[in-house]
């Protein structure tokens, strides 16, 4: 099982949205998929309509042994949902407690590994425990850019903590999200990036009215709008994760 996180340090980048229709790509594509949504506040549970509510919160979810109690089905096939809970905001504290505190969650994850290809986590917007915990889980991070100036400034922040940590084996993968084109900025700032940057993606997700459509059907892009532009850019982004990552269904 490979563990993919969506990671940035900066909130509304696009992280969610992409951890979403990635996760329907890589369902699509044949893989057992779970994704954990980590964040409190519950976005991608709401995208697969599914309550934000886990039975015993943060504290009980890493005690239990039957992961089957704590997974649920979404309306997709080979696609399931380990939801949000509000308790997820003091994981932090929860995570301290605990022996090996920043192992703890690459323990939990692997009571997963019969029983699913990839597992996606759609980490929350901060650096803490948690995220420390999501560095020594993932096999790969993908980090979503708005190519603005703090937006990448957050990316250098990121390397430099992995630089900083030797033992660290995740690969960073970097891509270009909510571009819009019709600003000089960013069309000048991908220019420059892309040349600076080690190992960004070459397909970008652009800033589209049909992904934020994706709260009022309350679904991936590709299961309302399959011959979308955003669709087709989030298989075509899906595919190149594959080939980096080397990933196939087992």
């Amino acid at each position: 099982m490979k563990v993919i996180a969506l990671y940035n340090i900066k909130g509304g980048v696009g992280k969610t949205a992409a951890c979403v229709n990635l996760a329907y790509s890589c369902a699509a594509s044949g893989m057992r998929t779970l994704l954990w949504d980590l964040d409190s506040q519950g976005a991608s549970s709401y995208y697969f309509n599914i309550k934000p509510e886990v039975k015993g919160g943060a504290k009980k979810l890493f005690k239990t042994r039957e992961t089957s109690a704590l997974v649920k089905e979404t309306d997709i096939e080979n696609l399931d949902l380990l939801p949000a809970d509000t308790s997820y905001r003091h994981m932090d504290l929860f995570l301290d407690s605990e022996k090996k505190s920043k192992k703890r969650m690459s323990e939990f994850l692997g009571r997963f590994e019969d029983d699913y290809d990839v597992l996606f986590l759609d980490c929350p917007p901060s650096f803490s425990l948690v995220s420390e915990n999501v560095f020594n889980s993932a096999d790969v991070m993908l980090v979503p850019l708005i190519p603005t100036t703090l937006s990448l400034r957050t990316y250098d922040q990121i390397i430099e903590y992995v630089s900083d940590h030797k033992k660290l084996t995740l690969k960073v993968m970097p891509f270009f999200s909510m571009i819009d084109k019709r600003k000089k900025l960013h069309v000048d700032t991908m220019a420059d990036e892309e040349n600076r940057i080690t190992g960004v993606l070459k397909t970008g997700i652009p800033y589209l009215s049909i992904i934020e459509n994706m709260g009022v059907h309350r679904a991936p892009v590709g299961l309302f709008a399959a011959k979308s532009q955003a669709a087709i850019l989030f298989d075509q982004l899906w595919t190149e994760i594959v080939l980096r990552a080397k990933l196939h269904s087992r």
